[in-house]
């Protein structure tokens, strides 16, 4: 990181500060270092009004007007009270990467409504973990603090350069946002303001080049998810001979067209990861997210807004819900005064809770053939490399073996690195193909791992040619019969699942299997154990 990136994290917060509400926020990507610090010490003295704190799980109670429940009680008549998203003020909403969805969505609509500004701490460890998308493009400034020294922080300065003013900026920046494949519509109108409060900043009316080139940076740039094409691409002319100085023969700056000016600073602005990353194309992601499946419970995990029933016995009563419903009608209800609180049946909510169960990846693997060795080189490699991030994942993984005539489990359900380590030191291989008893052995573990309360997902690694069938006889017909059998019933339990083909080539038997079970094909004919792994967390 420069000092020209602290000049723009300045610019930024200077901005946001005279216009917080227009801009509709700022997404700051920085870890709790001083430079964050003292970057936040600044904008709380700019703001012209408080910060109010939001949590990541923060409910409706909270965020919206409702019934001050102990005041109700003590006057003997309603009190409301003001939620946090009815206050004046801007929002602050720290790690933001683990926002839920339905905190999104509720900040994303105050957001629409020009009744707040909200600053994002966005603290995620690794790349994949970002605010929500959909608030996201809600907040027209991006920046990142990552590298930055808080000794090294400027007062804002000047934009210097040409001074003229864009002629059409909104075409100039929409065009820009078509070639860097931004498809919302909000983000130019974002940068305009962004471009037009920063001129301000400066005592100008209109924006210069300048002010635009920081909205590129700040607003489009972090949205981008293509490269343009190399038609689109600025190139010199050809026959234009080489000029050393800043200005031309009439004294004039010698500058680019803006159009050019803006996509080369959107080039500069993409991180060097992402600008390869897009320029190879899109990497298809997987539709899980690496965690057991959701649960509704009445008992632990995240909390969710109580609901209206009837006690069964099991379910937990949420009593500061339940007087909040019974407050109200206490006048109606109560026949003299000094009479306890009246509560009906219609007022009783129930505590809700949202948990994730354990996730079990049972790896299928063909130990038949001359290739055993490799793929259980492969699996027993994979396997440590996902056990080893598993306590953050709540994983737990299996390895089924299937060749000669059986299949065979060799490693039950575990989290242990160390019993893994053990157990696949030395491993057989050799023999027929019975595919067919490995996806019944995988469908048996997954049978009992649900009734412990587990997520299971299958991970079959096979070349795709079964020649032993469940009975174990050796006929290719059958055992591809029986194959297929036992992935519609792995498809019908609703397990997720995913094929590896390991084979030299793809093939297409082994894709048409993937479909009766419900799940992807995916040919890694040389894959090592961390490309096995990493397909793996992305397809499941």
């Amino acid at each position: 990181m420069t000092q020209a990136d602290w000049a723009r994290a300045v610019r930024a917060l200077h901005c946001f500060a005279l216009d917080p509400v227009g801009l509709g926020g700022i997404n700051l990507r920085a870890r709790a270092s001083d430079a964050r610090d003292v970057w936040m010490a600044r904008l709380a003295d700019a703001l012209p009004d408080p910060t109010l704190r939001l949590h990541p799980d923060m409910g409706d109670d909270v965020l919206y007007d409702g019934l001050d429940l102990s005041e109700t009680l003590r006057l003997g008549r309603p009190v409301q009270r003001t939620g946090l998203l009815s206050r004046p003020g801007v929002l602050l909403l720290p790690m933001a990467e683990r926002c839920s969805a339905g905190l999104a969505a509720r900040v994303s609509q105050s957001l629409d409504q020009g009744r707040h500004g909200l600053v994002a701490l966005d603290e995620g460890a690794e790349p994949e973990e970002r605010l929500p998308q959909s608030l996201a493009v809600r907040l027209g400034l991006s920046i990142s603090l990552d590298g930055l020294r808080a000794s090294e922080i400027p007062e804002l300065e000047p934009v210097l350069g040409d001074m003229a003013p864009v002629e059409d900026p909104l075409h100039d920046l929409t065009h820009l946002a078509a070639q860097l494949g931004i498809s919302s519509l909000g983000l130019p109108l974002r940068a305009l303001r962004i471009a037009q409060v920063s001129a301000r900043l400066d005592g100008r009316q209109h924006p210069c080049p300048g002010d635009m080139t920081f909205a590129v940076e700040t607003a489009l740039a972090p949205h981008a998810t293509q490269v343009p094409q190399a038609e689109d691409l600025p190139e010199a002319p050809q026959d234009a001979p080489p000029n050393t100085s800043d200005h031309d023969g009439d004294g004039q700056a010698a500058t680019l067209p803006d159009g050019d000016i803006l996509l080369e600073a959107a080039l500069a602005a993409l991180p060097p990861d992402l600008l390869a990353r897009l320029a190879e194309g899109a990497t298809p992601r997987g539709t899980g997210d690496g965690a057991g499946a959701v649960r509704k419970g009445n008992r632990r995990g995240r909390p969710l807004p109580p609901r209206a029933a009837r006690p069964d016995g099991r379910a937990r009563i949420d009593l500061v819900a339940t007087l909040r419903a019974a407050a109200p009608w206490q006048k109606l209800r109560k026949r003299k005064p000094g009479d306890p609180v009246q509560v009906r049946a219609s007022d009783i909510r129930l505590k809700r809770y949202e948990t994730r169960s354990d996730r079990l990846l049972i790896f299928a693997v063909d130990a038949s053939g001359s290739a055993a060795f490799a793929r259980l080189a492969e699996a027993k490699g994979a396997v440590e490399l996902l056990l080893a991030e598993a306590y953050a994942r709540r994983d737990h993984v299996a390895l089924v073996s299937f060749r000669g005539y059986a299949a065979e489990l060799l490693l039950p359900p575990t989290r242990s690195l160390v019993r893994t380590k053990r157990e696949l030191g030395s491993l057989p291989g050799g023999g027929g193909t019975p595919l067919a008893a490995g996806l019944r052995q995988s469908a048996e573990i997954a049978i009992q791992a649900r009734g412990r309360g587990m997520d299971p997902a299958l991970v079959v690694l096979t070349d795709g040619r079964p020649n032993i069938s469940l009975n174990g006889t050796a006929s290719r017909s059958d055992a591809t019969a029986d194959a297929t059998a036992m992935s519609r019933l792995i498809r019908a339990d609703g397990m997720a699942g995913l094929v590896i083909d390991t084979g030299n080539r793809p093939t297409p038997a082994l894709a048409d299997m993937a479909r009766e079970m419900g799940a992807q094909c995916l040919p890694l004919p040389r894959a090592d154990a961390a490309g096995l792994s990493r397909a793996v967390m992305e397809k499941l």
